[in-house]
């Protein structure tokens, strides 16, 4: 009996065992399957820049130079004028000096309301643009029949009709004769304005396509919103897609796309349709009295049309401006500083908040100094010279501290900040440079990203690029490049864009340094 339970304790233990050594065989392969190795990073250095306070050149934005000729005694743009104007130059009648990288480049047309432009005055404005590139600014057009107002016995006694602009016909032979100029030099022109129509090309004062004014009918009918149409549209489509128009009121805009019985609360543009090349993505929007009234002298009224009166609608097309400016040019200028304080600093005014909230690219640097001036004396205008338009900080670098090799892939992280009022509104590629510290032979990668949408605020690029096979070993410099869009321009360092940092642009290039390496194997 002893012996039997013997036997039957030795099989009870060698069961036990057999059960064990099967569960753990069991835990083992379950945590081959279950537990796959962990994936370990290259391992990456991290980079922080400091933030430049200095103010310089950076192209479509800041403070434009105005210069303006007639037909009937053209003065070509002069070209070391407009490379003195890029450096930084005292203003007349103002106590204030700019960097300026755009020209604003009016055209009287005088002797023109009833006969084609003639060829010596095309040449003459082929010539303005050779010279605009040779000096490395770019212009923004406009053309108007007349810029001098006739005072007499009328509701508004200092600007009486006939105000001396031309007829639709006219004014659409003229822009199809300048089509072809405005397709050649697009690389050039910044964006332009609608023009044309009224006195200064202001849209307001008009013999032909209704005057809104207290002298005609205090509104516009729906003849003359489509009339404004027709040019709109004849000056869209003489530009090439990828450049703007600005209007003078939002409204425009609106009626524009939506037809003359379009509401002030017609909505604006959104992410999606930006920058698209659609009609509704290129027109911006020109404001010639910034800040000189609550309504800035009529830039949000409501015109009515033939079943409508004009009434004010402030609120309204304000709102609708802030949002559709965020994708599209904003420009202009000051024109009267009785709406004082409102137009001063911060916090007596609101003149920055105001240019942040829609969006500034640009201002004329001369006019109205009254107000102008005012931003200099109150200590604001540093800050606006700097924030015109988009102004990028790189904050700091992720990237690999391994070697990397050819034909492989390798990552990078930057982190930066746009601190300026608003982003670029033209196209413009964006580029990873690497450059050989031996022999300063240079490979370019694309960047997947729309410098467009690197809106005010954080932006984060991830970058993956893939080495050539045929890079030879050795030690690369890193940099970030940003230049022109168009092929005519793109290695201009001129019209690349510098990021504010210390240290970090290199002038000859046009290249912003990155501040470290990577070396190749």
């Amino acid at each position: 009996m002893a012996k039997n339970n013997c036997m039957k304790f030795h099989l009870l233990s060698f069961a036990i065992i057999f059960f064990c050594i099967v569960c753990l065989t069991y835990a083992t392969n379950c945590r081959e399957v279950e537990a796959p190795p962990l994936y370990h990073p290259p391992p990456v250095d991290t980079i922080a820049y400091k933030e430049s306070n200095e103010d310089f050149t950076n192209p479509e934005r800041g403070f434009y130079r105005y210069a303006e000729t007639s037909a009937k005694n053209f003065e070509s743009l002069d070209v070391n004028q407009m490379k003195e104007w890029r450096s930084l130059q005292q203003v007349n009648n103002a106590n204030y000096k700019v960097y300026s990288t755009l020209v604003y480049r009016g055209y009287v047309l005088e002797g023109f309301t009833d006969k084609p432009l003639t060829q010596s005055f095309l040449d003459n404005v082929q010539k303005d643009f050779d010279n605009a590139r040779a000096a490395g600014v770019k212009l923004i057009p406009r053309f108007a029949y007349t810029i001098t107002p006739h005072s007499g016995s009328c509701n508004e006694g200092w600007v009486c009709p006939p105000y001396g602009d031309a007829p639709k016909e006219i004014v659409l032979n003229h822009i199809s004769q300048l089509k072809p100029l405005l397709q050649k030099n697009a690389d050039v022109i910044a964006c332009m304005q609608l023009g044309f129509i009224g006195i200064w090309g202001e849209n307001y004062y008009s013999d032909y396509f209704g005057d809104p004014s207290q002298n005609g009918k205090g509104k516009l009918l729906d003849k003359n919103w489509q009339d404004r149409f027709d040019v709109l549209k004849a000056l869209l489509d003489a530009l090439p897609k990828e450049r703007m128009v600005q209007v003078r009121v939002p409204q425009m805009k609106q009626r524009y796309v939506y037809g003359v019985n379009a509401p002030t609360s017609a909505a604006a543009l959104t992410e999606a349709e930006a920058f698209t090349g659609t009609d509704k993505a290129r027109i911006g929007f020109h404001n010639d009295c910034f800040l000189a009234s609550p309504d800035d002298y009529g830039t949000y009224n409501d015109y009515g049309n033939s079943s409508s009166g004009s009434q004010s609608a402030l609120t309204a097309l304000k709102s609708y401006m802030a949002e559709d400016s965020k994708y599209v040019p904003v420009g202009g200028e000051t024109c009267d500083d009785t709406y004082s304080p409102e137009n001063n600093c911060e916090t007596a005014g609101h003149a920055q908040t105001e240019m942040r909230n829609l969006h500034y690219s640009f201002l004329n640097c001369a006019y109205n100094n009254d107000v102008n001036n005012d931003w200099q004396t109150d200590g604001c205008m540093d800050a606006i010279k700097k924030n015109l338009g988009y102004r990028f900080v790189l904050r700091n670098a992720i990237y690999p501290s391994s070697n990397a090799q050819a034909g492989k892939q390798i990552s990078f992280t930057l982190n930066l900040e746009n601190v300026g009022y608003t982003s670029p509104y033209n196209p413009r590629p964006a580029k990873l440079v690497l450059r050989n510290t031996q022999s300063s032979d240079t490979f370019s990668f694309d960047i997947d990203t729309d410098v467009r949408k690197w809106y005010s605020g954080k932006v984060s690029l991830n970058i993956k690029i893939v080495l050539p096979s045929s890079i030879s070993q050795g030690d690369y410099n890193v940099l970030l490049f940003l230049p022109d869009a168009s092929s005519s321009l793109a290695s201009r360092p001129e019209y690349a864009i510098r990021f504010a940092n210390e240290d970090v642009w290199e002038e000859e290039t046009g290249y912003n340094k990155l501040g470290f390496k990577i070396r190749v194997e």
